[in-house]
């Protein structure tokens, strides 16, 4: 990892984060051009209808200031990035549109397993994917005037008298410093270091961290936490082809349960035991440990790892004011920025979702006739940053407006998953696309107005 480039590791998750408890944050990022994106798993599911209105249907969380038909439109966002799926398929968002591509062929696994459960009350469907099932092109080309720095860190958003932002100051990984100027700052830099650069950039006139007269600003850390369960099928079903998932459970992810716990949405791997065993290599270990060997060890590894299967449900997560980013006032990276302190837990309601993703496992392994069934006692992290900026219709309660634009800063749009009010089921990625294709108008135009 590059000093100036300092994101966490899975494998070592209190360095980079200043765990604070009663849980830990698990899920990870990196700092490259192009963001995480560069190891991006691909799925891109919409939210369902009702993601928007939690508060309205059954009484629980907040509301978004916009609702599933305002932003329909702006999930045209599967036409730039390529999205690969079954337009023929009810997956609880009601589309304007044809997916842009054929959706990946299902694996075998998927084939099983979807037969297995025709009949029950769990309905395999194919996962749209942000990758290619077709030859698909796009070609980027740079605004006239545009200028990217690589392997440069923002450190501090700097403001006029009038509240506006003026500039940009940056550390560059020689150590050499400098400041940008436009009439507009769009900050896009996820969940976590939004939060951190907006709460560095306290000053006179933003006392608190700029855009943060509602001390919002790192609140309401939001995640997808993850129920792990695998277990052996009675016939192989040969895991380790195709994507890592590309068929999920999609129909339990509303309904009147929402009252009472968080919904999720179940993907089906096709990895096998790799995540919570390290398979095929583990499986091979503890095979040879029973003394075989040659030609009897490699038919036992063939069996073994042919008949692997794993599932894993991402539960909504409750927004909570206590769930928070802060600065630690006496650690720092190597561009002087304070580490971020991490306040995290689940609320009753999520893991109430958490408990029901693993009775909902339990009856799908069922369906499948599966034995050797494993629950991992552990709270696993998704990788989804969710909350921290979060959008709303006042400044009392919110960082944001519809638009993404500050509150308290007419010229700072606030881009990507930290602008969610809640954190629904679906991967978050094509959601923040499509928030940022409908704050393009209203970015355009306070640039006209600078």
């Amino acid at each position: 990892m590059i000093p100036t480039a300092p994101h966490p590791l899975t494998h070592r998750i209190n360095d980079y984060y200043q765990q604070m408890g009663p849980e830990k944050f698990k899920s990870t990022y990196i700092k490259v051009f192009g963001g995480t994106s560069g190891h991006w798993l691909g799925t891109t599911l919409r939210n369902v209808p009702a993601d928007f209105e939690l508060d309205a249907l059954y009484g629980h969380a907040v509301d978004w200031p916009i609702d599933y038909g305002t932003l329909e439109p702006f999930y045209l966002a599967e036409q730039e990035i390529g999205v690969a799926g079954d337009s023929s398929e009810d997956l609880g968002s009601p589309r304007s549109g044809d997916f842009p591509m054929p959706m990946i062929p299902v694996t075998y696994l998927d084939k099983q397993v979807g037969m297995a459960l025709e009949g029950t009350k769990y309905q395999l469907r194919a996962t749209p994917q942000g990758r290619n099932s077709t030859f698909h092109a796009a070609v980027l080309k740079a605004a006239a005037g545009a200028v990217v720095y690589d392997q440069t860190t923002a450190t501090r958003l700097n403001l006029a008298a009038d509240g506006q932002i003026t500039s940009v100051g940056f550390r560059r990984a020689d150590g050499s410093t400098g400041t940008a100027t436009g009439k507009v700052a769009v900050v896009a830099a996820h969940g976590i270091e939004t939060p951190r650069l907006l709460l560095n950039s306290a000053q006179e006139g933003a006392e608190n961290g700029v855009a943060n007269s509602s001390d919002q600003v790192g609140r309401n850390l939001m995640d997808h936490p993850s129920k792990l369960s695998w277990a052996e099928m009675p016939e192989p079903v040969w895991p380790f082809q195709g994507p890592l998932t590309n068929s999920g459970i999609e129909n339990v992810r509303d309904g009147d349960f929402r009252k009472d716990r968080a919904a999720f949405r179940i993907e089906i791997a096709n990895d096998g035991h790799a995540w919570p065993t390290g398979a095929p290599m583990s499986t091979a270990a503890e095979l040879a440990k029973t003394g075989l060997h040659g030609a009897e060890l490699d038919a036992a590894i063939k069996d073994a790892t042919s008949r692997q299967i794993r599932i894993s449900s991402l539960v909504e997560q409750s927004p909570e004011a206590e769930n928070r980013i802060t600065l630690d006032p006496h650690k720092r990276d190597a561009n002087g920025m304070p580490l971020p302190p991490i306040h995290f837990n689940y609320s009753d309601y999520t893991r109430a979702g958490l408990d029901a993703a693993q009775e909902a496992h339990d009856e799908v392994f069922a369906a499948l006739g599966a034995a050797n069934i494993n629950h991992s006692p552990d709270i696993q992290g998704a990788g989804h940053i969710i909350g921290t900026v979060r959008m709303g219709n006042v400044a009392k309660d919110s960082v944001v407006d519809a638009d993404l634009r500050s509150f308290n800063h007419r010229n700072l749009f606030l881009l990507g998953s930290g602008t969610f009010p809640t954190s629904a089921t679906a991967n978050p990625s094509l959601t923040s696309a499509a928030l940022s294709l409908r704050a393009i108008d209203a970015i355009a135009a306070s640039a006209k107005q600078m």
